[in-house]
């Protein structure tokens, strides 16, 4: 055996190895500084009504907004930030975040606003670029916690921007910029949101229809002066009406005795109400007399509760809206009904609301609100450029354009009658056949705002469209756009720590396309979602 060859051989292997990193670090290098230099040149970009005002190439890595806390990003990107300035009074921040070339995945994605917006959703931008999409999201044109409202006092256009203009040059702007930076245009287009960005996103199939080609509309507020309007009646109610107060106690008695009368229609009492439409409670059956207990309701009290189930009745002669349904009655205490009339979280937003959009009068107070002056003048002022109330989306989904609404039955923030109301709406406006092929409606049993709750309340609804079309909204939407497989069900799941997805699984149930709903087939785990038919 030559002793020579068998010491040459490592050398060579070694050398021959170490040639390679070093042509494969300067391929790395040269590709690294072909992403900087195509991130760099877009700041040179050319927008009608708005600016470039900066173009930065990031590493994979720790990102830490200006608000907000601290999150990594999965992927190198190029952020640009754009500011749109379509009227005077516009000042429209505008961010894409931009994944390398080889890892974009041909697709573009628009995030929406909770609340009264004033933030950009660093990480819903962070997350989806990560998975490889173009993503773009904006402040809709101003800066402020989404709790405050005072930047609309006596500024039109901003509310306008704020409502739907700023949304749409999102779109726009967004694509020429992903564009330019990849050489050509998105394969496909999608939005998800949910409250005031399920708003947003109706918005965008109602007035924008070229500008997504699938889109998620959660919790919708498309409503939102009617939203406005019944929120302040039940605070001014309580305000001149004391008497009507309930106790966190006495609210605790009221939720059981819905659950003790309507939990079990759908064949499983498991402290979720399948389909409170089926449930016929009185809350009469809590009304004091003299053997009742403490947490007995006055008079004065049920009124209000009823009130609370009914909805809003904007004349004498319209149908209510925006009822709660039964279920969500432990939420009320936090957001109706506060220690004290004037201390529920619903109280400020609602008084901010009239104040900065409706009255323009910063020192308006909430016990003056009427229904029939104010109410009337929210509606009048403000309905055309925040409400997306319209069901005729013809012209969406004759391009193609796929919708998701959901909303979970317990919300309180958004009553989740408006969603049950607006999906009939578009059925009549579009036609059964034309409806069945473009729209969907999926109602979660048991979940609040978004998420939580004591329903399985994590269906994909705030992710990417990848996974499991199954279990996930957004990859439902992606195959139905894609491929036309249109979503019939989807499996949600409920964590062992609710506010952990890591954790174990718990319980799925099948969410059902609306007007049906999970019925527990008679044999199986109820806590196993094959044990369970869609059936209305």
């Amino acid at each position: 055996m030559d002793k020579r060859r068998w010491t040459v051989l490592p050398t060579r292997f070694l050398w021959l190895f170490g040639r390679w990193c070093l042509v494969a670090s300067a391929v790395l290098l040269q590709t690294a500084i072909a992403a900087e230099n195509r991130c760099t040149e877009i700041a040179k970009l050319k927008l009608a009504d708005a600016k470039v005002v900066a173009a930065q190439h990031h590493s994979a890595g720790r990102f830490t907004p200006a608000v907000g806390a601290a999150f990594d990003v999965a992927q190198a990107y190029c952020l640009v930030e754009v500011v749109a300035r379509p009227t005077p009074s516009s000042e429209i921040q505008i961010e894409v975040w931009l994944p390398e070339a080889a890892k974009w995945n041909g697709r573009f994605w628009g995030l929406g606003n909770g609340s009264f917006a004033g933030q950009i959703a660093h990480r819903g931008l962070g997350l989806r670029v990560g998975a490889g999409y173009a993503v773009v999201a904006t402040d809709t044109g101003h800066q402020a916690d989404p709790s405050d409202s005072q930047w609309a006092l006596r500024q039109p256009e901003k509310v306008a921007d704020y409502g739907h203009r700023a949304i749409h040059l999102a779109a726009v702007h967004g694509k020429a910029v992903t564009e330019a930076y990849f050489g050509r245009k998105p394969d496909r287009s999608y939005f998800s949101a949910y409250s005031n960005g399920g708003r947003q996103a109706l918005m965008l199939a109602q007035r924008y229809p070229d500008d997504y080609d699938g889109i998620i509309a959660g919790a919708p507020a498309n409503e939102l002066t009617n939203l406005y309007s019944g929120l302040a009646q039940f605070q001014a109610h309580l305000l001149v009406n004391p008497a009507a107060h309930l106790s966190a106690a006495q609210l605790a008695n009221l939720s059981a005795a819905v659950l003790k009368a309507c939990d079990h229609l759908d064949g499983v009492s498991d402290g979720v109400i399948e389909n409170p439409l089926r449930c016929n409670f009185d809350p009469d059956v809590l009304a004091c007399n003299a053997e009742s207990s403490a947490n007995c309701l006055s008079p004065a009290q049920i009124s209000g509760v009823r009130r609370l189930y009914e909805g809003l009745h904007l004349t004498p002669d319209q149908a209510a809206v925006g009822g709660l349904s039964y279920g969500s009655e432990d939420r009320w205490h936090a957001f109706l009904y506060g220690d004290k009339p004037g201390s529920a979280e619903f109280y400020a937003p609602v008084l901010g609301f009239f104040r900065h959009m409706v009255q323009d009068d910063n020192g308006w107070d909430l016990k003056q609100f009427e229904l029939d002056r104010e109410g009337q003048k929210a509606q009048r002022k403000l309905a055309v450029v925040l409400d997306a109330a319209d069901p005729d989306i013809g012209r969406f989904v004759a391009r193609g354009g796929k919708l998701i609404l959901w909303h979970g039955w317990n919300d309180v923030v958004v009553q989740s009658s408006f969603a049950v109301a607006y999906h009939a709406k578009v059925l009549r406006s579009l036609g059964p056949a034309v409806a069945t092929r473009t729209v969907r409606l999926f109602m979660a049993p048991g979940v609040e705002h978004g998420i939580g709750g004591p329903g399985p309340d994590r269906f994909g609804q705030h992710s990417s469209a990848d996974g499991d079309p199954e279990r996930s909204l957004g990859a439902a939407l992606r195959r139905w756009v894609e491929q036309g497989v249109a979503p019939d069900r989807v499996i949600a799941v409920r964590h062992r720590v609710p506010t952990d997805p890591t954790t174990e699984v718990i319980r799925s149930r099948p969410l059902c396309a609306w007007p049906k709903f999970a019925v527990y087939r008679g044999q199986g785990s109820t806590d196993a979602a094959e044990n369970f038919n869609c059936a209305e």
